[in-house]
């Protein structure tokens, strides 16, 4: 043992500056292998930290029965103007002049049956969705909900619309509408139903119409209906999916229908509105001497006009275009909720939003002005949602 020992010290010493050399390197190796993996680490925490932070966004349901928050919200506006005019730069979705069902959700409380409606089967309740209220169908057996309308019987005339947001959860999320209130009337012409899937628009009777949808879910789609007489068009956001020029069927009511499609998904809806009328520009102006829309929407307490404005503002463009003496004054007009003189100036700034909208799409500044009245010129009583959404509008004043 002496021996190998002896031999081992040798082997040692004489390999020493050579193993001094190497433990160097190995030590400068080490430390750069140390600070890489730190560094590493500490993008990883950053990147975790993140994720945790828009999950825990996303799960403020109630206790037990959680929702997650959308990547895309069909209510948010692109980063500026100039993207939401380009995006919906072919949407011709207008409004119906005269809301007569607006519900969005407010005072609704967690858990409940949304007060302003009916319901005819399943299961549906007011649930969180990040910070606001939805309409969520939290079974995978299919419920129907009614609006409670005022007008009894048959409260659809031959031109009106419905709008609504839809949240699509994965590829088989589906919305169904029936032209006919399921729990006050009864189908006696056999109205179809139409099925609303996130690249599918099912008619019954009619067939199936396929069209782009969006890739990455969650999201949320605005959903349009228009129905002039025969005529029936559908869209899913800014697009038109579905336009049929003799729907050969008289809607009498509204039914939505919804499910999950199994218990880890979930399906719901919000601003829904109902409005009756033709809103014909240029009749309008001419008998009237100016053109109003509740069509026109700005994100709550703010001047930044939501996407599904465009549809209005894109018909004012044509209108303009095609008679270059026309000017307007742009007029913005508020409900009562909150301050006179917040809404006053509110109005204003929304007003000037409409105006550099327009002027954006080549309407010269020299045929427009802008101006803001807030709560001053009621056309309704502030005394009801249908009321407030009549309130809440633009006026286009011919000069």
């Amino acid at each position: 043992m002496k021996k190998i020992f002896s031999l081992g010290l040798l082997g040692l010493f004489l390999l020493a500056p050579v193993q001094a050399e190497t433990q160097i390197l190995k030590k400068i190796g080490k430390k750069i292998k140390n600070k890489s993996e730190r560094r590493l680490d500490q993008k990883i925490d950053k990147t975790i930290d993140k994720g945790l932070d828009k999950v825990e966004e996303g799960m403020e349901g109630k206790e037990g029965d959680s929702i997650p928050k959308g990547d895309k919200d069909a209510n948010q506006k692109p980063a500026d103007t100039e993207n939401t005019v380009k995006l919906w730069s072919k949407y011709d979705f207008v409004p119906g002049e005269v809301v007569i069902f607006e519900d969005d959700l407010q005072g609704e409380r967690n858990g409940e049956f949304p007060s302003q409606w009916d319901l005819k089967k399943g299961n549906v309740e007011m649930a969180q969705l990040g910070d606001e209220m939805v309409i969520n169908f939290p079974s995978t057996e299919w419920a129907n909900i009614v609006p409670m309308m005022k007008e009894k019987g048959d409260y659809l005339p031959d031109v009106f619309t419905l709008e609504f947001d839809a949240y699509f959860s994965e590829f088989c999320t589906a919305y169904t509408l029936s032209f006919y209130d399921m729990v006050n009337q009864k189908n006696t012409t056999r109205l179809p139903n139409i099925t609303i899937k996130p690249d599918d628009i099912f008619i019954q009777h009619s067939g199936s119409t396929e069209f782009k949808g969006d890739e990455n879910y969650p999201y949320w789609k605005r959903i349009a209906v228009s129905f002039n007489v025969r005529a029936l068009k559908i869209y899913a956001g800014e697009a038109r999916v579905v336009n049929i020029p003799n729907f050969r069927h008289n809607p009498t009511g509204i039914t939505i229908a919804s499910r999950q499609c199994h218990e880890a998904q979930y399906a719901a809806i919000r601003n829904i509105r109902i409005a009756t009328g033709d809103l014909e520009l240029y009749d309008k102006m001419i008998t009237d001497g100016k053109i109003v829309t509740n069509g026109i929407r700005f994100d709550s307490g703010k001047a930044i006009l939501k996407p599904e404005s465009m549809g209005v503002i894109n018909e004012i463009v044509k209108l303009m275009q095609q008679y270059p003496e026309i000017r307007f004054s742009v007029e913005g007009h508020t409900d009562s909720d909150g301050d006179a003189q917040f809404n006053k100036n509110l109005s204003e700034q929304r007003a000037n939003t409409v105006l550099n909208t327009l002027a954006d799409q080549g309407i010269g500044r020299d045929r427009l002005v802008a101006k803001g009245f807030g709560e001053e010129v009621p056309v309704a009583d502030n005394n009801s949602p249908e009321g407030k959404a009549n309130n809440r509008r633009v006026e286009f004043v011919k000069m």
